[in-house]
């Protein structure tokens, strides 16, 4: 694993950058409020993406000192910023500037990666978001969004499966929304977390290898 520096704005996020061999793109990581880059459901899906291939940046949205805000847990146009300014930074680094990215956000942090997908339009091959709240990204920015989206939902995770659809419903990119049997929303059932990692791997590979996707609304 190799710790980078990430400097974004006046301030520096600590950043967790794997890279297999050859790998077609890169995955960075927007944890939910309270979370961070060593999140172990997030280091899970990781793990199973880069053992596929793709490389991934776990990365902290907030520095600690703004982690201690709950405000700021939920400033989407913050982490969105953040992610952003990100972003850049991969397509500026050596190691992955040629590379294709893609998000996979959590909870709030799924806001965010739908909110930064509509601004940097074809930039993002492909947004996964596991137990989301794609309804703070706003209504403007979900039927922006280009990149082809994967929304995981637990079929417990009541209130927020509604959120999940209507959000869907919004959206015009190609786009698929699961739900997970028996999960709720920190899919800590058992074996539950396994096939979000799993829909993930698959949905991330399909469209990092793609030459040019077409629409399919599932």
């Amino acid at each position: 694993m190799n710790t980078l520096p990430i400097q974004v704005d006046d301030v520096v996020l600590s950043g967790e950058l794997e890279l297999p061999p050859a790998a077609p793109g890169v995955v960075l990581f927007a944890h939910g409020s309270g979370s961070s880059r060593l999140s172990p459901r997030n280091s899970y899906v990781a793990r199973v993406l880069q053992q596929q291939g793709i490389g991934t940046l776990l990365f902290d949205l907030l520095t600690p000192e703004e982690d201690r805000d709950y405000a700021t847990r939920f400033d989407i146009a913050l982490l969105t910023r953040r992610l952003l300014a990100t972003t850049a930074w991969l397509q500026a680094h050596p190691e992955t500037q040629t590379l294709k990215l893609g998000y996979f956000g959590a909870s709030t942090g799924a806001a965010a990666a739908l909110q930064a997908a509509a601004e940097t339009k074809t930039a993002i091959s492909a947004v996964v978001s596991r137990g989301g709240r794609p309804d703070l990204a706003g209504e403007k920015a979900l039927g922006e969004v280009a990149a082809p989206t994967l929304l995981l939902v637990g079929s417990e995770d009541f209130g927020v499966i509604e959120l999940n659809q209507q959000a869907f419903a919004r959206m015009k990119c190609e786009k698929k929304l699961v739900l997970i049997g028996g999960a709720t929303h920190l899919f800590e059932e058992p074996g539950t977390l396994e096939q979000v990692a799993k829909a993930a791997g698959a949905w991330f590979a399909k469209h990092f290898h793609a030459v040019s996707a077409a629409p399919e609304n599932a």
